[in-house]
């Protein structure tokens, strides 16, 4: 019963929470990213390389293909999605740095004893000085 009560706090810790939250958002944002890359700037590079499809390179050796054009492909889309990925936590990492910096509104420090007997001090003598003008 202990084992099922410490899986129960490991799960519900806001960590793990936040992970897993974090991995469904990076799949599907993986997935928009391998879809601009395959569907729209690997189709571009193709044009700018005189219609070469990459993902249709291959080498056969023997009676086995080697598509390594697939795999040329696949290193473009790690590099695209690791570079938005990259750019996206520097944003989120800005934003918390001017987050933290905002200063937190402070109270007013407390006088000290010697200012307390001064501004005593003070309103005495003008408590005396509206007196002796009266």
């Amino acid at each position: 019963m202990n084992i099922l009560k410490e899986f129960k706090e490991f799960a519900l810790k806001g960590n793990v929470l936040d992970l897993a939250i974090g991995v469904i958002i990076g799949g599907a944002f993986g997935k928009i990213v391998t879809s601009l890359v395959q569907d729209i700037i690997m189709p571009l590079v193709g044009m700018l390389l005189g219609g070469v499809n990459l993902s249709g390179l291959t080498v056969t050796i023997g009676d086995s293909p080697l598509t390594y054009g697939v795999f040329l492909q696949t290193v473009i889309d790690f590099l695209i999605v690791s570079a938005a990925i990259f750019l996206f936590v520097k944003a989120i990492n800005r934003f918390k740095r001017k987050e933290e910096t905002k200063p937190e509104p402070q109270e007013a420090p407390k006088p000290s004893n010697e200012e307390v007997l001064l501004t005593e001090i003070r309103d005495l003598l003008r408590q005396q000085n509206n007196r002796a003008s009266e």
